[in-house]
């Protein structure tokens, strides 16, 4: 019997990620996630399955997992550090839905629910759902990070999101060999600069921005970027403040040290920077900061926009982006078309807009030779805007370019 595949979403485009598979009599979903636009979307609803393996906890990946819990009752498998900022985020996206008046796709009973069907991985382990045997690898993205391999009739690798690249957080990702590869497209067509170069860059500007006397303003991702620029920036001297949810990330990864390259460098890290726990102390940062790292990353809500509100008036101030802005965001707006929505008004910014790419995922040339190195007869492209540019770059191999809801035989 072939093993079969059905992407319930992100199989074109970049969010809301679900692919369900069949083989050996067993069904199994791996990520389960939403895309935080405004409005946010979702993927299709998913059917009963045997279980769901969730690769990491940003909510493009995990965004609907309590959904899928409570009204399928499965249980999720997944390393500790991820359920523990899934059910974070989870119920931040809740609060997100309240403020914008938006409908809630789930409520706490059903976080609740999802934290009762957890079932906790480690990196090498073989977890067994039916027929299949399920083997957990790290893919080097954030911290608790996993890739599955997945044996069956045939043996399959899915990558969720990998960085090929070592960071501050995480070690590459290495080949894991497979018969078919499920690959993770974000960057196809796209390469990074160096890393080391980029990082250099990127805390030049800092200096550049400070020396001048000016904030420079870095709206980061809670989990991952606001760890990576609180390592970036530990040594050099600036008045950081920290905003935002990504201190709560923060503590969370340190009490899973054991899946941070370095977990002593980021508790140092912290030690080194300012907290804003309230609205005295934002205030503050506002006033004497000289390095703020805040949420959101993309600009929709959060911290960030109180201060921007003020900040980007000042041509002396920065406002330094360093992930992926995702179609339909304030952030994409910002880069496309230089303007900033701020209390309901589209706003011009006078100060400084900049942009490093601190990318968490393996570029296009990484990716390619990912793929070689794990040898597959086929090559499965998902979870991309652009995905026909790495697939010609794997002409020499064979390459399925996979539709939401169609279902396939491998």
């Amino acid at each position: 019997m072939d093993m079969k595949i059905r992407f319930l979403g992100g199989a074109e485009k970049v969010g809301s990620l679900g692919m369900l598979l069949e083989d050996k009599g067993t069904s199994l979903l791996f990520d389960y996630g939403m895309t935080p636009s405004s409005p946010p979307s979702y993927p299709l609803p998913a059917p009963q399955v045997d279980g769901l393996f969730l690769s990491h906890a940003h909510v493009d990946h995990s965004g609907m997992v309590p959904w899928l819990c409570s009204r399928r009752n499965v249980d999720v498998h997944t390393l500790p550090p991820t359920m523990d900022v899934t059910t974070l985020l989870a119920e931040d996206s809740n609060k997100i839905c309240d403020l914008e008046g938006y409908p809630k796709q789930y409520d706490q009973r059903d976080i609740l629910a999802m934290q009762d069907k957890y079932r906790p991985l480690s990196f090498g382990q073989v977890r067994m759902i039916g027929g299949l045997d399920v083997i957990t690898h790290p893919a080097g993205h954030i911290p608790g990070a996993a890739m599955f391999q997945i044996k069956g009739e045939k043996k399959a690798l899915f990558t969720g999101d990998i960085n090929s690249s070592t960071t501050g957080l995480a070690e590459g990702v290495k080949p894991t060999g497979c018969d078919i590869l499920f690959l993770e497209s974000t960057y196809s067509g796209r390469d990074h600069e160096p890393r080391q170069k980029t990082e250099h860059a990127f805390i030049s500007k800092v200096e550049e921005v400070v020396d001048r006397g000016g904030t420079a303003v870095l709206p980061a991702f809670a989990v991952g970027r606001t760890q990576e620029l609180m390592l970036l920036l530990m040594d050099k001297g600036f008045e950081t403040w920290v905003d935002g949810m990504g201190r709560t990330i923060t503590d969370i990864f340190l009490g899973h040290g054991k899946y941070i390259r370095n977990a002593r460098k980021l508790k140092k890290a912290k030690a080194t920077m300012k907290a804003v726990r309230n609205t005295r102390s934002r205030g503050i940062a506002l006033r004497d900061a000289e390095v703020i790292i805040t949420t959101s990353g993309m600009l929709d809500g959060g911290p960030v926009l109180f201060y921007l509100d003020t900040l980007m008036e000042d041509t002396k101030n920065a406002i330094i982006l360093t992930g992926y802005q995702v179609e339909g965001t304030n952030g994409r707006m910002l880069m496309e078309q230089g303007l900033l929505k701020v209390k309901d008004a589209n706003r011009k910014p006078k100060c400084e807009i900049s942009f490093f790419d601190l990318s968490a995922h393996s570029g296009h040339s990484e990716l390619a030779e990912f793929a070689r190195a794990c040898r597959p007869d086929k090559v499965v492209l998902m979870h991309g805007d652009n995905r026909e540019s790495l697939a010609q770059e794997l002409s020499d191999m064979e390459v399925l370019l996979p539709e939401t809801d169609r279902t396939y035989s491998l």
